[in-house]
């Protein structure tokens, strides 16, 4: 066993006895893309059985999160992997293997889009009318503070490390001011459980299933209880990927006429905008933060979509207090993409 300096062993070797220990000794291992968290994940093959196990180090990620939302989803009649053996202690999960056709993947083969969206939109839809007293109470709220240290990451990592430019704490409170001033409008849509990472990377084509079912779900453990307009935003203003406006004017008429005469457009179209801004400058900070301390370099160049995004969400009067902000913090002349590992 190869044991690093600290005298814990490696994480390949407790991966291999997690696999030993659930029938899988003689499995064959082969690494799957990493995503923006301290997780891996790998596909087993044993014979013409495969699987993909979730390796989370118990000191950085908690996979009860995951293990207890995939058995929700499936309740729901939804696809996501189910757990089919734990190791909580030393962060291992095995799970089902949905292949690689990633809405990504199918969309760059010619998939068709509309259909592909509206599927994943339905899910949204039906989650949308499910009660959140029947949540389990172990899901947290999404609440302000959080709302909030997100919003923090566009000053904390993209413009700090990023572009090199010096932010005082004053400055830094003003932003956060601007950002509180605009929680009403963000909470304007219907709460339900929030999915947070619900985009085209995530989302799978199951071919084999019907319904809702057909669409397959990835990285869910980070689920809260939240404005329903976070997901939908996700959705459709992807960072990895433009989306025609004509398609995105269908989607939401779509979303629409499925919620229900009950819901407010009005508000739900507002915290729709506004979380749009917030998740976006959200991800400058993961992105930045994932070349400046992980050398994953990859991610900026989504960089101008992000501002795309942005630019486009402050234009709603509600948000005029942070649209003032960072029109003074970064004038448009200042809108870069950072150097890999910061600085431009």
């Amino acid at each position: 066993m190869t044991v690093q300096a600290d005298g814990v062993p490696e994480r390949s070797d407790l991966l291999r006895g997690f696999l030993d220990r659930n029938g899988l000794a003689a499995a064959t291992i082969a690494p799957l893309a990493d995503d923006c968290s301290f997780r891996r994940y790998f596909r087993v093959h044993r014979g013409a059985d495969h699987y993909v196990v979730m390796d989370a180090p118990p000191d950085l990620e908690d996979v009860v999160p995951f293990a207890t939302l995939s058995g929700l989803l499936n309740r729901f009649g939804y696809s996501a992997p189910r757990v089919l053996a734990k190791d909580t202690g030393d962060g291992f999960l095995l799970l089902d293997d949905f292949g690689d056709a990633t809405y990504t993947k199918a969309l760059s083969r010619g998939a068709d889009e509309w259909s592909l969206y509206a599927l994943a939109l339905d899910v949204l839809v039906d989650l949308g009318h499910r009660p959140v007293n029947a949540m389990p109470a172990t899901i947290p709220a999404y609440d302000d503070d959080k709302l909030l240290a997100e919003a923090a990451m566009f000053v904390d990592w993209y413009l700090v490390p990023g572009l090199g430019l010096e932010v005082s704490e004053e400055m830094r409170e003003a932003y956060l001011s601007a950002w509180r001033e605009c929680l009403p409008v963000l909470r304007g849509a219907p709460e339900c459980l929030v999915l947070r990472d619900y985009h085209v990377d995530n989302l799978m084509v199951i071919a084999a299933r019907d319904g809702l079912g057909a669409c397959g779900l990835l990285d869910f453990q980070d689920a809260v209880i939240g404005p329903s307009s976070y997901d939908v935003v996700s959705l459709l203003q992807d960072s990895r990927r433009d989306i025609a406006e004509d398609l995105v004017t269908a989607m939401l008429e779509r979303y629409f006429d499925s919620m229900g005469p009950d819901i407010d457009r009005a508000a739900f179209l507002r915290s729709y905008h506004a979380f749009g801004a917030q998740r976006a400058l959200k991800v400058f900070g993961i992105f930045t933060r994932q070349s400046v301390l992980y050398g994953n370099h990859g991610y900026l160049e989504h960089i101008p979509r992000l501002w795309r995004h942005t630019e486009a969400n402050l234009r709603i009067p509600e948000l005029s207090g942070v649209r003032d902000w960072v029109d003074q913090a970064v004038p448009r002349e200042m809108r870069l993409t950072p150097k890999p590992g910061g600085g431009v």
